[in-house]
């Protein structure tokens, strides 16, 4: 049975892929909240990957970085401390995660590595300037990272747009927020976290074996269309 790591599996994304992939794989889960999942197959960790010990895992076939921000605010607002808070979750944090289990991954016979971006990246949206930043500094790490480990570990990262999790709750705190929100997107909808949970598993699985140092977008049309 393959094993798989979910850093920030206790909510939002990572608990959707959680549930996935459950049934027919061994997930191991690092968060600082209880996703309140009982399952033989899962094992849960209540840990701060930026300020406490990580736990020791014999065996992981893929690895996924999950935890992210939404601090949106004008530049003027914007502190030096708060780009700082986003570039540790985002970045620092997935690379104290990798540098820890890089030893475990390289024992696998197909290891994976996934991280998530944003749309912000490439759009360029009003308000966004700190998640960008730090969002494009993750995907500047996955295409080095993906040269640096191939051929044996794949990195790939998922560029979502607007997902209905408890990060983005303020977005679509009421019903016209959640109009307002579908609307913008040529596809007139926003995402689920189980829509991009799907992707996730794509990615780390070995139908994904001929893929590396990918962003894959999963934005509902609004980076690429104009309708």
């Amino acid at each position: 049975m393959k094993s798989v790591l979910i850093v920030g599996g206790s909510n939002g994304i990572g608990k959707s892929l959680v549930k996935i992939l459950l049934e027919t794989t061994k997930v191991f889960s690092i968060s600082r909240s209880s996703s309140g999942i009982e399952h033989p197959n899962f094992n849960e960790f209540a840990c701060d990957v930026l300020t406490d010990e990580l736990p020791s895992i014999d065996a992981i076939d893929a690895l996924v970085y999950c935890p992210g921000s939404i601090n949106l605010k004008p530049i003027s607002r914007l502190s030096q401390q708060d780009f700082s808070n986003d570039f540790s979750i985002n970045v620092l944090g997935a690379v104290t995660v990798i540098q820890k289990y890089l030893p475990v991954l390289k024992q696998s016979t197909t290891p994976a590595i996934l991280m998530f971006s944003s749309v912000a990246v490439k759009m360029g949206m009003p308000f966004h300037a700190s998640v960008a930043a730090s969002k494009g500094a993750v995907e500047g790490l996955v295409k080095s990272l993906a040269a640096e480990l191939a051929p044996l570990i794949r990195v790939n990262a998922i560029a979502p747009t607007l997902t209905n999790t408890n990060l983005a709750s303020k977005l679509l705190r009421n019903d016209r927020l959640k109009e307002m929100s579908a609307e913008r997107h040529p596809l007139k909808k926003y995402l689920q976290p189980e829509e991009v949970a799907q992707m996730a598993k794509f990615l780390i699985s070995e139908n994904a074996s001929a893929m590396s140092g990918q962003i894959i977008e999963i934005d509902c049309g609004i980076v690429n269309l104009k309708v």
